[in-house]
């Protein structure tokens, strides 16, 4: 499965309903269970984001799809990186000249 990390800034709506964002943690976990992925971890910030997620996802097009669901609600904004691990970085290296 594909990692990702999401850099996530809450919008007026979602700053409004700051004491909801357990459960909406939890219903994006759901979420990413549905596109069958999984919320790793969650983390609430302080500085540039205001919360950093860790998921992971059968593909791009998982990610993408769950990505608008999520922004849909309107309660954040995401930008969201792929991320490599160890062994897919030394598998990437192994391709190059």
């Amino acid at each position: 499965m594909a990692t990702y990390v999401s850099l996530v800034n809450w919008t007026d709506q979602g700053i409004r309903g700051f004491k909801d964002t357990v459960t909406r943690a939890d219903a994006v976990a759901q979420l990413m269970e549905r596109h069958g992925g999984k919320l790793k971890d969650i983390y609430w910030c302080l500085g540039q984001y205001d919360l950093v997620a860790i998921i992971e996802a059968p593909d791009e097009q998982e990610a993408t799809a769950a990505a608008l669901e999520i922004g849909a609600g309107g309660s954040v904004r995401t930008t969201t990186l792929r991320a490599f691990t160890r062994d897919e970085m030394q598998a990437i290296l192994a391709r190059t000249a």
